[in-house]
């Protein structure tokens, strides 16, 4: 079987609060996008992981789609399976490539042993993965609150936008970007703002990461002022980064700077 794990983007990221757990809640409206990975799932006789494309740091073990195999295998009678990942989504890029692969894991796994999980048990265990993983188990816009894993549809759309993302060589690992943030609480809620015209967008919708993030990285908000002087209607930092975004009514002329990777689609 194979599957195609989208990427996302954040509209609006608010840190709420830190927990008593270590982790932040947050407010955000998730929004999928069509560049995917490519991940291939098939019944074998012992379990094997391999992946190609963009290089994968750390053990293979560690790798979502192995963890959300070996989750599901602790409470259900499934077998090996061999693993093939094809990445083309860049990692510590704010753009949920990696949590994506391991809830189209759990999604995959269901439907290969025909466990039958509902929506909820999915995103139950996508959440042990990691806090993005539950948006993934759904294919539509989601608002996000809790870890993340607390989520509400939303009839918030980019249909007729053009979506410009720009990757430049910068890694930011979550742990780091989440130990400058300052929790607040937002004077009003990210999906009250998603539902106004996209026109105050620009003013009320804040990434707080940003707020750390661009001093440390100042071209970042060098490319999301490029995002705006192009035309852009909104503009911003994805998750925890470092992929800026840019929503546009029409085709823009912008050209990546050097060492930026350049994704382009209409929605």
């Amino acid at each position: 079987m194979v599957a195609f794990p989208p990427c996302k983007i954040n509209l609006g990221l608010r840190i709420v609060a830190k927990r008593p757990d270590g982790y932040h809640d947050l407010e955000t409206c998730f929004y999928p996008l069509p560049w995917t990975d490519v991940l291939e799932v098939i019944r074998s006789t012992r379990t094997h992981f391999a992946y190609s494309g963009h290089v994968i740091p750390g053990e293979a073990g560690n790798n979502l789609c192995v963890r959300a195999h070996e989750l599901l295998q602790r409470d259900f009678a499934i077998g090996p399976v061999s693993v093939h990942l094809h990445k083309v989504l860049p990692m510590g890029a704010g753009l949920g490539g990696g949590s994506s692969d391991g809830a189209y894991m759990l999604r995959l796994l269901n439907a290969l042993f025909s466990l039958h999980l509902d929506r909820a048990t999915l995103v139950a265990y996508a959440a042990k993965l990691g806090s993005d993983c539950p948006f993934f188990i759904s294919d539509g816009p989601m608002i996000g609150k809790g870890r993340g894993e607390i989520l509400t549809e939303t009839d918030v759309t980019l249909k007729g936008t053009y979506v410009v993302l720009l990757k430049p060589d910068v890694h930011i690992p979550t742990a780091a970007a989440f130990a400058g943030v300052r929790p607040a609480v937002p004077d009003t809620n990210i999906d009250t703002v998603v539902k106004m015209d996209a026109h105050v967008w620009r003013a009320q919708l804040h990434n707080d990461f940003e707020d750390s993030l661009f001093p440390k990285f100042p071209l970042l908000p060098e490319l999301k002022n490029m995002m705006y002087d192009a035309g852009a209607y909104y503009a911003s930092l994805s998750g925890s980064g470092s992929t800026v975004y840019g929503l546009f009514r029409q085709v823009p002329a912008l050209p990546p700077p050097p060492g930026t990777t350049k994704w382009e689609s209409w929605i």
